[in-house]
């Protein structure tokens, strides 16, 4: 038993230390890390007939951080390249 919190305890300090590591090196090079991507929103519209009507609105951008974890209130850029639309369901 004591040897299953040491390890949950270790477990736990390492995910605490990278994102304080993370944390830090985000601030280190603050100017650097912020950008956008470009996001292209859509409206999903269901119709009477089951099927659904796309309409595409004008294309946004979306900041960003270059980190492995959201810091500041922005996703990290790896996962808002991954997920350049943005389905808005009606």
């Amino acid at each position: 038993m004591k040897q299953l919190k040491r390890i949950l305890l270790a477990i736990l300090a390492a995910i605490v230390l990278t994102y304080a590591g993370d944390y830090i090196s985000l601030r280190a090079r603050l100017p650097k890390s912020l950008t956008s991507v470009e996001v292209q929103p859509y409206y999903a519209v269901p119709l009477r007939n089951g099927k659904t009507e796309i309409m595409m609105l004008d294309p946004e951008d979306r900041p960003c951080v270059h980190s492995l974890f959201p810091h500041m209130g922005n996703a990290p850029c790896w996962y808002v390249q991954r997920h350049t639309q943005k389905r808005i369901d009606m």
